[in-house]
């Protein structure tokens, strides 16, 4: 039940929220890279994780203090976001969107100070990112996915209502398995990010 090669295939039955949760990030992105509404508060958004960056890099052992952040802020977040699809999907919904337009403002303002944009991306994002950043909107999709059985919960009648039952125990399973998955794969990408980003940045 908690084989990898079980949540693989789990993925496969969450696809439209999987791709709606994509589409949703990029779009954050793309918001946070070309709009000008927002820019106090994703300002403040950056500006807290410097200051969180600072003081564990002023620690004695920074590597380990980064780790520890990193893995329990990501995992904490990601299984509460998927539990959170209870509320209809909303929450999962603000977090793509949200840190989508973290990352284009953070990207947006790197290109503003003439830093190298490939520099920050290669170096800074991709050797964590490449599995960070797809758990956490698999994590979100999984949110959705959530938010949309309750929504199918309330409104099914007759014959969709007698089923949707076994719709909610399969989906607990599911649950189940990849918060699991999730919460190892950000593990490792914790690692990476405290160690090899923090060496290539540094």
């Amino acid at each position: 039940m908690l084989r990898f090669s079980i949540f693989l295939r789990d993925l496969r039955s969450i696809r439209k929220a999987l791709l709606l949760a994509t589409v949703l990030f990029i779009a954050g992105i793309v918001a946070g890279a070309s709009s000008e509404g927002f820019e106090q508060f994703l300002r403040g958004q950056l500006q807290g994780l410097s200051e969180m960056s600072q003081q564990l890099g002023s620690s004695e052992n920074p590597e380990w203090n980064f780790f520890v952040f990193i893995f329990l802020n990501n995992s904490i977040k990601s299984v509460l976001v998927m539990f959170s699809g209870l509320l209809l999907g909303v929450i999962p919904f603000f977090f793509l969107v949200v840190n989508g337009m973290v990352i284009g403002f953070l990207l947006k303002m790197v290109e503003a100070s003439g830093e190298s944009l490939f520099d920050v991306i290669v170096r800074g994002l991709l050797p964590h990112g490449i599995i960070e950043i797809p758990v956490i909107v698999i994590a979100c999709g999984y949110g959705l996915a959530f938010g949309g059985l309750v929504l199918r919960s309330i409104t099914a009648t007759g014959e969709r209502r007698s089923g949707i039952g076994g719709e909610w125990r399969q989906f607990w399973r599911k649950l189940g398995t990849a918060s699991l998955w999730v919460v190892v794969l950000l593990l490792i990408a914790a690692i990476i990010e405290s160690t090899i980003t923090l060496w290539l940045m540094s």
